[in-house]
């Protein structure tokens, strides 16, 4: 039968529950927080038409999508964006674990979506009204209280926008986020004056890590964990679409050519995240031919639809084609970007620091003092 005692017991025979975390996964039921229309693994579940799946999938290690298009009826054949969730539980844990959160501290977490996650950390902390969760959407607040009294857990469920924070209700001792930014606010800095705060960072290139930041003085620093993959802030939001959305003007597009092999980045997370500082407003996708001919195309293409590039690979080939179109030669700038990583002898991610001031944030590579990206205090607002 499924059940939080069955997610417990899959959680850690994957090594996946941190010390003091496992009577939250066995107490709180996650069938409360989650809604009968469920999305898991690229397959929509109705509690209604399939009760022992939707059950099946909910007690599963598994991140199940609860919203698409922030909840608002579109045409059919819109482009679904994923808008809310609950995520995966073994990476719920892992940010948990991260964030080093004690019995008795205050919390706020910016993006409550269905409350499971501040089910969680109502039930760590132990203390009434420590815990402080906070979604932009009026709708998924008003369900995730809901679904927080159903479980007889006690959390201040408030709409606002996360990026600000909840400044009434400062000081706290730990903030995470449970959506992406692309910039830790400094707000959260103010609010959490010496505390820790985790979140997923990072642009549309590569968003695939957790910052850890601790605070004091005024400034947070830290550095960089994990592959997670959150939803993007709804605050700056960048447009998503179908490709033929972003891939445009194929007839004007201008060709050269790359002794760089189109896949010499394409899955190494290091070079990624170098390249990811260079490139924050854009996002790439490999294509994979659909014979037996191993050839691939890998795209970039501008979160603006104005500029888009295209490499081809084919294999034992000693150049490649690149196909661009558009006022940035996105090409062009992810190989700088590559060879500048290349430069500094393929650091890996893990040598990589972020420090924020009421100036900005700073990315530096072995020691503060070594700027490798900086994003002023203007430009994260």
């Amino acid at each position: 039968m499924s059940s939080p005692e069955l997610l417990l017991e899959i959680l850690t025979a994957r090594g996946s529950v941190p010390e003091g975390w496992a009577d939250a996964v066995r107490s709180v039921p996650r069938e409360l927080f989650l809604p009968d229309l469920i999305e898991a693994e690229g397959r929509l579940i109705s509690r209604g038409e399939s009760p022992d799946a939707w059950l099946a999938a909910v007690y599963d290690d598994l991140p199940l999508i609860t919203q698409v298009n922030d909840g608002r009826s579109l045409p059919e054949g819109a482009y679904q964006l994923p808008t809310a969730s609950s995520s995966m539980p073994t990476v719920m844990l892992e940010m948990l674990d991260l964030l080093a959160v004690q019995k008795g501290q205050r919390v706020l977490e910016l993006g409550a979506a269905t409350g499971y996650n501040a089910a969680w950390l109502a039930h760590g902390v132990g203390s009434s009204g420590a815990v402080t969760t906070l979604d932009i959407d009026p709708v998924l607040v008003e369900q995730a209280a809901k679904n927080l009294t159903a479980a007889g857990l006690a959390a201040r469920v408030v709409c606002g926008l996360g990026e600000a924070g909840l400044p009434e209700a400062a000081p706290y001792d730990r903030v995470i986020a449970t959506y992406t930014v692309p910039a830790i606010p400094y707000a959260w800095i103010e609010q959490a004056p010496a505390g820790r705060i985790v979140a997923p960072w990072g642009g549309s290139f590569f968003s695939h890590s957790f910052a850890v930041l601790d605070v004091a003085d005024g400034e947070a620093h830290g550095g960089f964990t994990g592959y997670p993959a959150f939803m993007r802030s709804r605050h700056g939001r960048p447009d998503r679409g179908y490709l033929v959305d972003f891939l445009h003007h194929r007839d004007k597009a201008v060709t050269s050519r790359t002794v760089l092999s189109p896949l010499a980045f394409d899955g190494d997370g290091d070079a990624l995240f170098f390249i990811g500082l260079d490139l924050p407003d854009a996002w790439y996708l490999r294509a994979d031919a659909d014979d037996d001919s191993g050839e691939a195309t890998f795209s970039i293409f501008a979160d603006d639809r104005t500029s888009w590039a295209a490499a081809d690979y084919v294999p034992d080939a000693d150049d490649y084609v690149i196909t661009q179109y558009g006022p940035r030669s996105l090409w062009d700038e992810a190989e700088r970007s590559y060879r500048t990583w290349e430069r500094r002898g393929r650091p890996e991610r893990d040598r990589a620091g972020l420090s924020v001031t009421p100036d900005g944030q700073n990315v530096w590579l072995d020691a503060p003092e070594n700027v490798v990206f900086r994003q002023s205090s203007q430009d994260t607002s």
